[in-house]
């Protein structure tokens, strides 16, 4: 409608539902044409989760469930789903009134300093963060990030899981569930990645560089070439888990898929990214140029439309077991170790 057309001209300031403000150039029109087919996908899927999680039962790993959660949890059940499918309800069951006395006991002040420095660059485009939203979620970041800090000694505070709790809290808006939210990536389902010398997240950036010289060849060659090291291009794609690298909604169809079927969800977006513009990023000609096509390729329709990218992560990058990850894992460790 004309309407609309000049209220997206005028670019009216607009927060999407988890409280995050438009950017300035945000493609209005793409949008709501994929999110209208989108709106459609999501009532029907809604519909089959409520008959599925219908008496409350805990959800249990299956085929079935797999299949439903790679095609997208409902936002009024992915909290519930989570916790189920990634063994935090479980561990919160067996550890009750854990969080809240980590809350009690006294704080380490060098970690408390260091997460205190991150609370106000966590999210300054979500309205919820503010200091002056009510309730301002700063207050709940903090208490999870300092909890686990005390739970987990070995790792404390690493900068990028700020980002993830700040999602969690997002979805759960509940601090203990978020807190064993964030104890299930970071004690089981990632390995090792923000212990204080990262050697799981290392490792796992040099396993993306071998699935890419296996399966993309012509990408592994133009590195290469240039002597661009993948930590340069795809280090926030892990630290963070693709927060504020994809867009919100396709951030959480990832976390979807990632809390029932653990990191090699990870490898699979990375690779579909690069697939879908290997053509883009071929015509790079510097090291300047391929991390500028790095960056670009986490934006735009393809990225937009979550629901065909997560089609396309389980057919596009072909086979990719466990049991190869873990073999290029060992091989690509023990290389790191020696250097």
């Amino acid at each position: 409608s004309p309407e609309r057309a000049q209220e997206s001209r005028v670019r009216v300031p607009r927060v999407d539902p988890y409280g995050f403000e438009r950017p300035e150039d945000f493609d209005y029109a793409a949008y709501e044409e994929f999110f209208s087919a989108y709106l459609v996908i999501l009532t029907r899927r809604a519909i089959k989760w409520s008959k599925l999680l219908k008496g409350g039962g805990r959800v249990q790993k299956s085929m079935t469930v797999k299949r439903y959660v790679r095609k997208g949890v409902p936002l009024e059940h992915r909290a519930r789903v989570w916790m189920a499918l990634s063994g935090a309800q479980a561990q919160m069951d067996q550890n009750p009134g854990y969080y809240h006395r980590l809350l009690q006991e006294e704080r380490d002040p060098s970690l408390d300093n260091a997460i205190r420095t991150d609370l106000n660059r966590t999210f300054p485009d979500n309205v919820n963060f503010r200091k002056t939203a009510n309730p301002c979620l700063q207050k709940a970041l903090y208490n999870v990030l300092s909890a686990y800090g005390q739970h987990n000694e070995g790792v404390g505070y690493c900068q990028g899981m700020n980002f993830i709790v700040g999602y969690l809290i997002l979805i759960t808006k509940n601090e203990e569930e978020s807190f064993w939210l964030l104890d299930a990536l970071v004690g089981r389902i990632l390995p090792d990645y923000y212990s204080p010398a990262m050697l799981g997240l290392k490792t796992d950036q040099e396993v993306l560089g071998e699935l890419v010289t296996m399966k993309l060849p012509a990408v592994g060659a133009l590195l290469d070439q240039h002597g661009v090291p993948w930590t340069l291009l795809v280090s926030r794609w892990f630290i963070c888990l693709f927060v504020d690298v994809l867009p919100v909604e396709t951030v959480l169809r990832v976390w979807d898929c990632l809390f029932n079927e653990g990191s090699k969800i990870i490898f699979r977006v990375a690779l579909t990214l690069i697939k879908q513009h290997q053509a883009f990023i071929l015509e790079a000609t510097s090291t300047a140029d391929i991390c500028e096509k790095f960056k670009q390729i986490t934006k735009g329709h393809l990225v937009m439309d979550c629901h065909t990218l997560m089609q396309n992560i389980f057919s596009e990058p072909g086979s990719l077991s466990m049991t190869t990850v873990n073999k290029l894992r060992e091989s690509c460790r023990a290389r790191l170790l020696v250097q």
